[in-house]
């Protein structure tokens, strides 16, 4: 009787071992699906950083433009007058 007990024991002790590498294994994926949803996610924010620059720099240059083109015609309505 005491070796049943003692076999029933071990294997409900290897059944919550098995359910535990189970548990483990599933946490090891979901920590590999979220570490590379992280790379994406910074990926995706240093192009939007890089675009903002981008598009600030541009932005920039057509105001310095416009800017001159205005100079340019303050030039020659005061010359005109």
């Amino acid at each position: 009787m005491d070796n049943d007990l003692i076999l029933g024991q071990f294997e409900e002790i290897e059944q919550k071992v098995d359910r535990l590498i189970g548990v483990c294994k599933t946490l090891e994926t979901q920590k590999i699906e979220l570490a590379d949803k992280v790379a994406n996610l910074e990926a995706t924010l240093q192009q939007k950083v890089e675009e903002e620059k981008r598009l600030e720099a541009e932005k920039t240059l057509i105001r310095s433009k416009i800017d001159s083109l205005l100079a340019r015609l303050e030039d020659i309505t005061e010359s005109s007058s």
